[in-house]
């Protein structure tokens, strides 16, 4: 099995989606995961013109690139978040500071994502959820079970219906599990699935960096949710605690000196990329890998070149035989 490498364009939407598809092509790059943000793809047109789905994909096939998946985590983010003004500039200029306008533009823009993606004829959506709840971290002032339980239960109120949708499209939901999220753990991605009543259109984008810097074990998450890994993102990070920093990044920005985590390109961090491999195998993955690149002291184009061949070279088949019925012969 030699799974497809692919390209998260998230971190490159400053680019043209010509430029970076001839880019990615010229690095060895398999397909593409399509931002739904920059010029890469817009859901509210890919839902209703199939003219311009065939354009884009017109654009990656010039490059011999596929399509696997999309990705909406900004919309997606909306859909269950207070909305503040860190989000203005995830929308359109008439919804700035209009929280529940946000909201009810996120939701659509997800349905959308639903509709595009059958019209591009792939079956997975990567994004967030958002959360109500995500503030009440730390249970200071006091937060009730009540108070937690609700938040959960406005995400499946919220989310429900818009999976509705994707069932009716075929196509799947893959939440990425990070902080901000309803589910940034195990334990809290195992509470939002039975929120949902354990519906199959929700699963999981596997990314093993928001998991490592809160010393979640990445590879026990793929064994523990093994028919919803819907995606998988291939990203590093690095603890890098010295006895004055901690895990929750003192405030300081990525890339800073005394932060306590850092992402770091692929092979640079401490993630175990090999028993990930071999959890995927148990887990019968043959999807994409996708390289989301992010480093803040690393220049991307290198990063990007550099990336792919550590995944080639990280990635193998599962056996077929167990190594002793060798003996049997």
């Amino acid at each position: 099995m030699s799974r497809p490498v692919t390209l998260c364009t998230g971190q490159w939407a400053d680019l043209p989606l010509e430029k970076l598809a001839k880019m990615a092509s010229g690095w060895g790059y398999d397909g593409l995961e399509l931002a739904c943000w920059g010029d890469h793809m817009d859901v509210f047109k890919a839902a209703e013109d199939n003219d311009y789905c065939k354009r884009q994909l017109k654009i990656l096939k010039k490059n011999n690139l596929k399509l696997y998946a999309i990705s909406n985590h900004l919309a997606g983010q909306m859909v269950c978040d207070l909305n503040d003004e860190r989000s203005d500039s995830f929308v359109p200029q008439e919804l700035v500071g209009d929280a529940e306008g946000k909201r009810k533009w996120a939701v659509e823009s997800m349905i959308n994502s639903a509709k595009a993606a059958k019209n591009l004829g792939i079956d997975v959506v990567n994004g967030f959820t958002g959360s109500a709840i995500w503030h009440c971290l730390y249970s200071y002032p006091p937060v009730t079970e009540e108070a937690i339980e609700a938040g959960y239960q406005n995400f499946a109120d919220m989310w429900n219906p818009i999976l509705d949708v994707f069932d009716q499209c075929g196509v799947k939901f893959a939440l990425e599990v990070h902080p901000t999220e309803i589910a940034f753990d195990t334990i809290t991605a195992a509470r939002a699935v039975k929120a949902i009543g354990g519906r199959k259109a929700f699963g999981f984008n596997f990314d093993p960096s928001h998991l490592l810097w809160q010393m979640v074990d990445p590879a026990m998450f793929i064994n523990e949710f093994a028919d919803r890994i819907y995606h998988v993102h291939m990203k590093d990070a690095a603890l890098q605690l010295d006895g004055r920093s901690g895990i929750l990044a003192s405030n300081l920005n990525f890339g800073q000196a005394g932060r306590g985590w850092d992402f770091r390109s692929l092979g640079h961090g401490d993630v175990d990329f090999e028993e990930i491999i071999r959890a995927l195998n148990h887990a019968g993955y043959a999807g994409p890998l996708s390289v989301e690149w992010e480093d803040c002291g690393m220049e991307r184009e290198h990063g990007a070149k550099e990336a792919l061949a550590f995944v080639r070279d990280c990635d193998f088949s599962p056996s077929t035989m167990v190594f002793d019925t060798a003996f049997d012969n």
